[in-house]
């Protein structure tokens, strides 16, 4: 037994209700500018609402329901009613292509779909091949398309109250789908119990407070929101602010208005809400902890932090981990550009190739003990394999390259398949990202390995100048070779006027190297 017990999700939240009904739990503003609010009580009165729905609509427990909407109420109201009777959330990224949705739907086996209108187009070429699909709930919507029902139909008319589930919390509550590298996308099965040892874990180390304010502009179905802002605020009784949309001229606006005590933010936001013109009362809000991941330069870090008062609480984690792995202390030194110390209850290593641990200062890879199910992912959906080769002995694998200071501290160096093997040298390309980002006309970048018929990889860089910049490849280049060294300095530079992106900023370097594949192989022809 641990800190958690036997409870599900479906405890935490009426629990949260005999405590705090009267509070808000949830804020929306949607795109708009429109806000709904709910107290915890009528939050878990609607999650009821919709659970009775299901129920009648004929879902029963494992049963795979994908949820691919923009965040909002029927996002959440969905996800929690699927936990209260033992359903299993999709959720999926709305940026995806019908052929990523056709992929998800089939390897979920997934029975249902719950999306709004705007998405009925692209369904409409993907559900017809696949026929495990049987029902389609609507949301946000006057009328159901052809072949679809109204989400509100679940909840309109139905019981406020819920009969007792059985649950086990080791049961799967959702399935993740990876962004994947080269494969197709692995789903990281996440239960109760993963659930909830995220928000414990993420409440506390942001010393979060009954009544504090925590908003988000990401994505609901990425692990950032769900338990930096979701799962952590509803474990400690605080209230919700979810933005349907992020909008860098209005961001700051919103931080200030909603009384804002913590967000989350990734690079894409902080590089966006920089680029605003500066206003006297930047620092006017009531922020206490920003959560950040993902490294920046350390003068984009200086001057976002000088201008509005506040300091990074930078942290690191993954799905398979449900999230944090390791964050900055609230009080201390965070030692920038550390990724912090092992977070409440993880247990760290560096490791070489034979998992053996490496002395302090040396890079390796860098796992994490847990038990699969609770404090780890249960495995990746119908792939034994794949889960055998992430998690072995307790010990998950992450993938990701770092290193150990003396006091404890972690930073992190590259990802595994980041790390250029350029002859007998290793290249991180995120070394050779930051000296690109140091250059003043570059926007963003991205640096990968190509193949070299002598050294095995060349070093290629893809970069996006700032807008209206002169920037040259020679002057790219004269760039580097002043700050790394001349291995590290890039073959290949390439500009472009944009670079693809996952659904919370990070470049999607798996389209980048397939580009590159392909243009390999028709060189080759």
């Amino acid at each position: 037994m641990d800190l958690i017990g036997d409870r599900t999700l479906r405890d935490l939240l009426e629990e949260r209700v005999a405590l705090y009904g009267d509070r808000e739990f949830l804020v929306f503003e949607d795109r708009d500018g429109e806000i709904e609010r709910f107290t915890y009580r009528q939050f878990d009165a609607r999650v009821n609402q919709v659970a009775n729905g299901l129920l009648a609509a004929g879902i029963r427990q494992d049963e795979k329901v994908v949820v691919h909407l923009p965040n909002g109420p029927a996002f959440l109201f969905t996800w929690f009613a699927l936990a209260k009777i033992g359903g299993v959330m999709v959720p999926t990224n709305t940026a995806n292509t019908a052929a990523e949705m056709e992929y998800v739907l089939t390897f979920a086996d997934a029975t249902t779909v719950v999306t709004e209108p705007s998405f009925m187009e692209m369904f409409g070429t993907t559900l017809p091949r696949c026929p495990g699909v049987r029902r389609v709930f609507v949301a946000r919507a006057a009328t159901a398309p052809p072949g679809a029902r109204l989400w509100d139909e679940l909840w309109r008319e139905r019981p406020t109250s819920l009969a007792p589930v059985k649950l086990h919390n080791e049961a799967t509550l959702e399935i993740l789908f990876t962004s994947g590298t080269t494969a197709q996308p692995k789903g990281v099965m996440l239960t109760h119990a993963n659930c909830l040892w995220s928000g414990e874990r993420a409440s506390k180390q942001m010393r979060l407070a009954p009544g504090e304010r925590n908003l988000t502009a990401l994505p609901c179905f990425h692990v950032n929101a769900q338990s930096i802002s979701i799962l952590s605020t509803l474990t400690a009784g605080a209230t919700l602010v979810l933005l349907e949309l992020y909008s860098a001229t209005r961001f700051w606006e919103q931080v200030r208005r909603h009384r804002a005590s913590v967000i989350s933010i990734v690079p894409a936001l902080m590089r966006t809400i920089s680029a605003q013109p500066p206003r006297p009362d930047d620092r006017e809000h009531a922020l206490r902890v920003v959560f950040y991941a993902i490294n920046c330069t350390d003068k984009e870090k200086a001057d976002f932090e000088e201008r509005f008062g506040v300091q990074f609480m930078n942290g690191y984690g993954l799905s398979e981990a449900m999230t944090i792995v390791t964050v900055a202390p609230i009080d201390g030194s965070r030692k920038w550009p550390s990724i912090g110390l092992p977070a409440l209850d993880r247990d760290i290593r560096i490791v070489d190739e034979q998992d053996r641990e490496v002395p302090r200062g040396e890079i390796g890879e860098l796992i994490v003990r847990g038990v699969p199910g609770r404090t780890i992912m249960k495995g990746y959906y119908k792939n034994p394999e794949a889960t055998a080769a992430t998690v072995k002995d307790g010990w998950l694998h992450t993938g990701d390259n770092a290193w150990m200071d003396e006091a404890g501290y972690l930073y992190f160096f590259d990802r595994k398949k980041d790390v250029i093997k350029r002859g007998a040298e290793n290249v991180s390309a995120s070394e050779v990202e930051k000296a690109l980002m140091e250059h003043p006309a570059v926007l963003e970048c991205a640096v990968v390995g190509v193949p070299d018929a002598i050294k095995d990889e060349a070093v290629k860089a893809f970069v996006v100048p700032q807008p209206g910049a002169a920037l040259t490849v020679d002057e790219i280049l004269a760039h580097c070779t002043g700050r790394l060294a001349k291995f590290k300095v890039p073959q290949f530079v390439e500009l472009r006027e944009s670079l693809p992106k996952t659904s919370i900023g990070k470049i999607e370097k798996k389209i980048l190297r397939r580009e590159e594949q392909e243009r390999a192989g028709h060189a080759g022809r």
